[in-house]
């Protein structure tokens, strides 16, 4: 069956099970992102005992991987867009699983830096594109039902993580929360070439010669039926700028809209990362 444009297709066609599929998928990896985000602060009581180092040292650490989230959602989410979502979600899960596998190697402050600054690019990576991915797979009726079922795994990841943790601290050590880590994250990585088009949205915008043929691919994977022509290319093909937010008008409200949104976040991984470190210093 043909269609002038599949984006207007999945937009409007009811949700299939495989696009179901795909988002629950990205819920998951979400959740994963969570947990990877956390482990660190559930493994440090156990890391400052075992190494004897002070909250400052435990500090730049505890931020460090905050920074690679903040440097790969910037960056890696421009690389997805011009290299592809799927590929770019790929990319990510591996450094997650190459990160939280080092960090249980592990034996000095400085290499534990840099391998949760390595975690940290993959986390704000995930991020970026799982976001975009869950609202190109929904269709118009569920796609705000659906980002919100996707952020809702972000904590819940956190939550199970943490249950997870307490019992692997109390029959273990800390190096055992990262190997769980790099494990559910080796787990996930197959699944995405199945699971996981490419958007039908990207591949229009980057054409090439079989664009076509990737189109249909998409579609088949989302329980569609393919298309026999493409849609024509939009009149307006220009790039967004950053700096088309600060012009006519707009400068006032995009730096008031960015700072609040930086102090909630730096207020909320703040108190989140520290948390678990204040717990065991209270009862301990």
């Amino acid at each position: 069956m043909a269609h002038d444009d599949p984006r207007a297709m999945l937009a409007q066609a009811p949700m299939t099970g495989r696009q179901v599929l795909a988002i629950a998928l990205c819920v998951a990896l979400n959740a994963l992102d969570g947990f990877d985000v956390l482990s660190i602060s559930f493994a440090s009581p156990g890391i400052a005992r075992e190494w004897g180092i002070d909250k400052a040292a435990l500090g730049v650490v505890l931020s460090m991987e905050l920074i690679g989230m903040a440097l790969g959602s910037v960056l890696l989410g421009q690389v997805a867009d011009r290299w592809g979502r799927r590929k770019t979600t790929l990319a990510c899960l591996a450094v997650m699983a190459l990160g939280m596998l080092s960090t249980s190697q592990v034996m000095s402050i400085g290499a534990l830096t840099i391998t949760r600054l390595v975690t940290g690019l993959g986390i704000g990576g995930m991020l970026a594109t799982t976001n975009a991915l869950v609202a190109e797979y929904a269709n118009d009726k569920w796609r705000g039902a659906m980002v919100a079922v996707m952020a809702a795994g972000y904590p819940m990841g956190a939550i199970a993580g943490g249950a997870i943790a307490t019992s692997l601290l109390a029959t273990g050590g800390w190096r055992d929360v990262f190997l769980l880590g790099a494990g559910m994250s080796a787990a996930l990585l197959p699944l995405v070439p199945f699971l996981l088009p490419e958007p039908i949205g990207v591949l229009l915008h980057n054409r090439g010669g079989d664009t076509l043929a990737k189109v249909n691919r998409s579609l088949k994977a989302l329980g569609h039926d393919p298309i026999e022509t493409l849609p024509p290319v939009e009149p307006d093909t220009r790039r967004s700028r950053v700096s088309q937010l600060f012009s006519h008008g707009t400068a006032p409200v995009t730096v008031l809209l960015t700072l609040a949104y930086f102090l909630h976040i730096m207020t909320f991984y703040f108190v989140l990362k520290w948390v678990p470190k204040i717990v065991v210093d209270m009862v301990v």
